[in-house]
């Protein structure tokens, strides 16, 4: 193996990595969200997300009272 064979591989990885890594920040920019990157006290919620989030707890909650009538009553 020679030295332009090792530089072509190391600069296939470098590159590849480089474009995978373009790819993501496109595709979290195109989806409007940060990879680790929580909300932030700047931004606070709207009135929208807030009802979202009751809702989606409201029908956790519901689901979770069903299994456990269910287990219950298996015994």
């Amino acid at each position: 193996m020679n030295i332009e064979q090792i530089f072509r591989m190391i600069l296939r990885r470098v590159v590849g990595r480089a474009v995978n890594a373009g790819v993501d920040a496109g595709l979290d920019a195109v989806s409007k969200r940060a990879r680790g990157k929580g909300r932030g006290k700047s931004q606070p919620m709207t009135e929208e997300e807030r009802t979202a989030i009751e809702e989606r707890e409201r029908i956790r909650a519901i689901r979770q009272a069903r299994r456990a009538k269910r287990d219950q009553g298996s015994d």
